[in-house]
């Protein structure tokens, strides 16, 4: 597919000048990596001697396989830091979204990158890889965002309602990554046409983790230590790039928008798990195969620094990780958490390309910053959560994305403070485009909190804040947020949870 703008445009992104061994970049290709081609190529790759470990996360809505590739070697004699405490994992997701299919070809080279013999080998000796080139398989099929059951998987990474997301958390729990990397496409004209009369002209738009309560180390580790290497990287190869930013699809709103700040995308639900957590976008959406060898490797480009970087800084990621835990245990009982935050207002100029000439077109806008949150309701942190024995969905979530959750198995007294209803209104849950992609709609509440002396009955459950998940916690179950699991009926009612004031078994 020739690309939808004039060829001087074009002619501002020439291939690149290497070429990537996957099916989908086969020459005289009309079609991406099938899911078949794919999963063939990651068996190949795990039967080789020294090669990865084939791990079976889950299937997908129609059962078609969603595996990852586990890269790991045995830790020498004399090793640091990193190979004594087990060396720090970087997990690396690609193609959530089915229509953007560059992700999952790169993972899949960086996978042969990184197999025995290959050029990235060498990092396994300080870091371990896990690849899981395809995440919606069945979005895959159809070339469509979506998966077969028409959500937005990396939409879901709190909620855990599609089967795609839980396969995520799978590998998440069992690896526990410090580092996690999210492949993705954005769209090249669409309303950028539309509203500025311009084309995108970025090869990448890159972001990490930008959501309240997270640890204010993680965001100077993702900065210092990831994201200035990687432009650099970038700047090497001759690659553009820029914040990650979007347009609403609204008609005649003219903002742009860096990624969300609520805790429901893998970026900032992983980033709530103290990882350093990225986001990836190369210039995809909408332009077909055109240029699809320069989005690949501007990817694996991208994917290879952050993997040097995390080999480089191995030591450093586990005592981050190790300060950052302790951060959110010890913050439990005490001090303000961010229940509802939002982007800050400001004026940016963003470069982007005219569509006949290909000339840098510089565009005034307002610009919705995440890198500065505005706290629109906090709340005291609590020291835990009640929960009744009938919200056995929520304690399954909490379970899954790996929050230790405690059965009571006799009476316990418990100081503690009820929510309850001032408003209640059902909507729908919009993403930072205004794009619904839930058919559910969610119960958005507004509450007040009163004192409660409870006695919790065998069988129920608490959920104690003074561990390093704890953040995640307190997202899911204050009730007034459109990602809280009330919100989202993984709760019964308000009723059905309650906030512990005073740990018991103190």
């Amino acid at each position: 597919m020739a690309p939808p703008y004039a060829e001087a445009v074009a002619a501002r992104f020439p291939p690149p000048p290497v070429q990537y061994a996957t099916p989908g970049l086969a020459p005289g290709r009309a079609t991406y990596t099938s899911n078949d081609e794919l999963a063939q190529a990651m068996r190949a790759l795990a039967a080789r001697e020294g090669g990865p470990r084939l791990v079976a996360a889950g299937r997908s809505h129609e059962d078609l396989p969603i595996d990852a590739l586990h890269f790991a070697r045995a830790a020498p004699r004399g090793a640091g830091a990193a190979a004594a405490a087990g060396r720090p994992r970087v997990l690396v997701i690609g193609q959530q979204h089915g229509d953007e299919p560059a992700g999952a070809e790169a993972v899949l080279a960086v996978a042969h990158q990184l197999a025995p013999g290959g050029e990235l080998a060498p990092l396994l000796e300080r870091i371990e890889v896990v690849l899981l080139p395809r995440a919606n398989p069945d979005g895959a099929a159809r070339a469509q965002r979506v998966g077969r059951h028409g959500s937005d998987i990396n939409r879901d990474h709190l909620l855990l309602r599609t089967p795609e997301a839980r396969a995520v958390a799978v590998l998440v729990r069992e690896f526990d990554p410090v580092v996690v990397v999210d492949a993705h496409e954005h769209t090249v004209v669409g309303r950028y046409l539309e509203k500025f009369g311009a084309v995108q002209r970025n090869d990448l738009l890159l972001q990490y983790a930008t959501t309240a309560n997270m640890p204010p180390e993680l965001a100077h580790a993702s900065e210092a230590w990831f994201r200035q290497p990687l432009l650099a990287a970038l700047a090497r190869e001759g690659l553009t790039s820029e914040w990650y930013y979007t347009n609403a699809l609204v008609p005649g709103d003219l903002r742009l928008a860096m990624g969300g700040v609520q805790p429901d995308t893998a970026r900032n639900v992983y980033g709530l798990r103290n990882a350093v957590s990225f986001l990836l976008e190369t210039r995809g959406v909408g332009i077909g195969r055109a240029h699809l060898a320069r989005r690949v490797h501007t990817h694996v480009v991208a994917m290879r620094a952050l993997l040097a970087a995390a080999a480089a800084r191995a030591d450093d990621l586990l005592a981050l990780r190790t300060r950052a835990g302790a951060e959110v245990v010890a913050a439990a009982c005490r001090g303000e958490a961010v229940v509802l935050a939002a982007q800050t207002a400001t004026t940016r100029e963003v470069v982007m390309l005219d569509p006949h000439t290909g000339a840098d077109k510089p565009i005034r806008a307002e610009w919705m910053s995440s890198l500065e949150l505005r706290p629109l309701r906090t709340r005291p942190r609590p020291c835990g959560y009640w929960l009744a024995p009938e919200a056995d969905d929520a304690v399954a979530r909490l379970q899954a994305i790996g929050v230790r959750v405690v059965r009571l198995a006799e009476p316990l007294r418990l100081r503690a403070e009820q929510w309850q209803e001032v408003t209640s209104v059902e909507a729908q849950r919009p993403d930072v485009l205004g794009r619904v992609s839930e058919r559910q709609t969610a119960r958005l509440v507004q509450v007040t909190l009163a004192p409660r002396e409870r006695v919790a009955a065998p069988g129920s459950w608490y959920v104690p804040m003074d561990q390093p998940l704890a953040n995640l916690v307190f997202s899911a179950l204050e009730p007034d947020s459109p990602n809280s699991y009330f919100a989202n009926r993984l709760l019964p009612g308000l009723d059905s949870a309650a906030r512990v004031l005073v740990a018991p078994w103190r």
